[in-house]
């Protein structure tokens, strides 16, 4: 991730990344990480589309073991494909617990499918319109306008990725949950170029 942070920054006019600065400094100071859901809670059901339209029951997944769930912010963002192969290199480790992982992004089925061909992801990858469970786990936020123009810059349309015009997001997020829906790993940073470790994400499901 820091090599990727590097060569991205490298290219970036500094008056942008201070926009970019000052963004994820606001939202860390808004207070809504300390409001996300954390470890000992539980969390709410909910049933999304894969990237094939196919109805996935959050209660069908934990029916049959422990669920990785993997909040990104879409395939357009190169941290999260960053994160997203990260995962499918252990996804074999994952298995091997008997758990099931699973990607959720606010990006249309269409998109979603477009990432999970593009990464070769052999996990499930879920599309959640608007925001609905992203919003209920306390992880959505407004992009600043300030940061619309920049986006547009970089040729990343979010109206066309998510099909809407909330310019919403949610904060990168990684959650490990035990069968009867209760968070037992949490790992949620306002900095999106900081992702949970896959290797962490193993040992919690492992102990």
């Amino acid at each position: 991730m820091q090599t990727q942070r590097e060569s991205f920054l490298s290219h970036v006019p500094e008056s942008t990344q201070t926009l970019m600065q000052q963004a994820t400094s606001s939202l860390e100071q808004s207070g809504l990480l300390e409001k996300s859901l954390k470890v000992g809670d539980s969390i709410p059901d909910f049933a999304l589309p894969n990237a094939t339209g196919e109805t996935v029951s959050m209660r069908d997944l934990l029916a049959n073991g422990p669920v990785v769930l993997a909040f990104y912010r879409g395939g357009w963002c190169p941290y999260c494909n960053l994160e997203l192969r990260a995962l499918q290199q252990v996804l074999r480790s994952i298995r091997d617990t008997g758990a099931t992982l699973v990607a959720i992004s606010p990006e249309t089925p269409d998109n979603s499918l477009t990432t999970q061909e593009k990464n070769d992801l052999e996990y499930p990858v879920l599309s959640d319109a608007d925001n609905q469970v992203a919003r209920d786990f306390g992880l959505v936020f407004q992009l600043p306008a300030a940061l619309l123009p920049i986006y547009e810059g970089f040729g990343i349309d979010l109206t066309a990725y998510n099909g809407n015009d909330h310019f919403e997001l949610p904060i990168p997020a990684t959650y490990v949950v035990r069968q009867d829906g209760v968070i037992q790993y949490a790992f949620a940073d306002v900095d999106y170029t900081k992702r949970a470790e896959p290797s962490e994400i193993v040992k919690a499901l492992q102990a």
